[in-house]
């Protein structure tokens, strides 16, 4: 009687470690998305010694370098930041407004715009970075 091996080799792929990669992968892009800042128009803020963090739903105005202003995100000729931040405050109870001025503006500007805040009866916040 004739015993004849199988010489026929199957490949095979160890895939066990994969799971670990993958978690691993996973939990690291879910710790870099949350460190990540949902504003993209950079700022350059003042400093203040002590910080205070705002819960409520947040409408930043930001005003760069060359006096673009941008509410959430979006560009807005200045003559029309009134009429903007009357329409996304309606209906909400206390609204409150983050502002994220150039530290390379003048006060003027600034105060162009927490008259438009007061004149509406809106609480405005300036954003400043931690020393």
């Amino acid at each position: 009687m004739k015993i004849q091996r199988s010489k026929h080799f199957t490949p095979e792929v160890a895939t066990s470690s994969l799971n670990d990669i993958m978690f691993f992968l996973l939990l690291f892009f879910l710790i870099v998305s949350t460190f990540a800042n949902p504003n993209v128009i950079k700022v350059l803020l003042p400093k203040a010694q002590s910080a205070q963090a705002i819960n409520k739903k947040q409408i930043s105005i930001t005003v760069t370098d060359d006096k673009r202003y941008f509410i959430n995100d979006r560009e807005v000729p200045f003559e029309y930041i009134r009429t903007e931040l009357q329409a996304r405050t309606t209906g909400l109870d206390n609204p409150t407004i983050i502002l994220r001025f150039s530290n390379k503006l003048s006060i003027q500007d600034l105060v162009d715009v927490l008259q438009i805040g007061n004149s509406l009866n809106i609480k405005m916040v300036l954003a400043t970075q931690k020393e």
